[in-house]
């Protein structure tokens, strides 16, 4: 597996969340499994399952009658380098600012507040 995740469209990330529901999943399972609201023609979910077979994204294996796709890449890493990406673009970069900006402009309820609180906490005791 290499390092640097390739760039995923959104379109490609709802192929995704149905392979890290379950995987390994045929095209066809992948098909039904999709979100309605997708209305996405079979061929266009096989070119975007080419697409990130491509991008070395996901995997399928060959050995059956019926080949099966899985993902190369969990969840957890995949938004990793999405939020980097997003940071990189629109905040130079600097997580700081992009927190900074969240923090004045959202609602964060007592519970959120504790939950932040929290894991600076527990960040600042592993440094």
């Amino acid at each position: 597996m290499k390092n640097e995740i390739p760039s995923i469209s959104e379109s490609e990330w709802e192929v995704l969340k149905v392979l890290w529901n379950k995987a390994p999943q045929t095209a066809n399972e992948i098909i039904s499994s999709l979100p309605v609201q997708t209305t996405w023609k079979p061929k266009t979910v096989r070119t975007l399952l080419d697409r990130l077979t491509k991008k070395e994204v996901i995997g399928v294996n060959k050995d059956q009658r019926v080949y099966t796709f899985y993902p190369l890449y969990s969840q957890n890493e995949c938004q990793r380098a999405k939020t980097e990406s997003f940071v990189k673009r629109f905040y130079d970069g600097t997580l700081k600012s992009m927190l900074v900006q969240f923090m004045e402009d959202e609602e964060l309820s007592d519970e959120d507040i504790k939950e932040l609180r929290s894991i600076l906490d527990s960040k600042q005791d592993r440094q």
